[in-house]
């Protein structure tokens, strides 16, 4: 603590600036504890709390709109590709488009308050072509909370932060310890988690070449959308493809023969979302039933037909 006041003295707002601009720009470095310490020096005097929210709130729209740009620019597909830096990438896309389908723009106000969802949320606006004075607006607003609660923790608690600063520092190097090893843990229960669903993956895919003879002869039983409808209308279907009730499966597939082809596809790292819901299908009874390889991605790619 005493270290970041000694550079919030140094380098003043401009330290808050840069930390909040790089954690929302999607570099690894948590902004929270110096907001926090900044919170707690401005009650010793230091810098104002209004003048923190305003850096802190200038610095996350700077950054957010570099996102929301992104998302202008390369559509849909620049959520697959901020997924793939999670480590909870298999359902980064789908949760952050449920989130988004769900509350719409105001989803931005609490976006910084739910891991992983602050950066592709601001993306994703900016690929539906959400207009930008509203992007602006509820993104403000979010920010503003964000660092809101962060200054005002360090404020109001300012005696038990430097109280708990001192007891790890009188624990010296095992103080230091039990933050890595909390870290490590972390860490190490994300990869597991992220092990055994890759064993899941490991399923037999189709090319979107294999499929399109499939259609060409008829053999396809179903084509199965797994996207959220806002996926789905920002960039259509597949010909022929059946939209998918995430939460009610089983009716969705009502009529079904188990017997024929069904391919399912999403528009996730690894064809996650579409690996699920094949494997639910194959406890019902599907005996035939294959992930798009790519999703919808490769087919759009492939300059194939999609219908909206």
């Amino acid at each position: 603590m005493n270290q970041l006041i000694m550079l919030l003295q140094q380098y003043g707002l401009g330290l808050v600036f840069f930390n909040v601009l790089a954690l929302q720009a999607g570099l690894p470095v948590p902004a929270y504890p110096t907001l926090i310490v900044a919170g707690a020096y401005a009650a010793m005097g230091g810098n104002p709390l209004s003048a923190l929210v305003a850096v802190g709130v200038l610095a996350a729209v700077i950054a957010d709109t570099l996102w929301y740009l992104a998302g202008k620019r390369f559509g849909l597909r620049i959520l697959k590709t901020l997924c793939r830096m999670s480590l909870s990438q298999d359902s980064c896309v789908r949760q952050t488009e449920s989130i988004f389908q769900r509350f719409g723009p105001v989803s931005m106000m609490f976006a910084k308050f739910v891991p992983g969802f602050a950066s592709v949320a601001t993306a994703l606006a900016g690929a539906i072509g959400l207009r930008y004075w509203m992007f602006v607006i509820c993104d403000a607003i979010g920010a503003a909370l964000w660092v809101s609660v962060g200054v005002g923790l360090g404020y109001v608690f300012r005696n038990a932060i430097d109280d708990a600063m001192n007891t790890l520092k009188a624990l010296g190097h095992s103080g230091l310890m039990l933050i890595l090893a909390g870290f490590a843990i972390w860490i190490l229960v994300k990869w597991l988690r992220r092990y055994l669903f890759a064993r899941q993956l490991r399923m037999d895919r189709v090319s979107v070449a294999e499929l399109r003879q499939l259609m060409a002869k008829n053999e396809v039983n179903a084509i199965v959308d797994v996207r959220s409808p806002l996926s789905q209308a920002a960039t259509g279907r597949i010909p022929g493809a059946r939209a998918v009730d995430m939460n009610r499966i089983v009716e969705s597939f009502d009529g079904v023969s188990v017997d024929g082809e069904v391919i399912v596809y999403c528009a996730c790292p690894n064809e996650a979302t579409a690996v699920k819901v094949a494997q639910k299908l194959k406890r019902l009874g599907f005996k035939r039933i294959r992930p798009l390889l790519g999703g919808i991605d490769a087919w759009i790619e492939a300059g194939l037909q999609v219908e909206r």
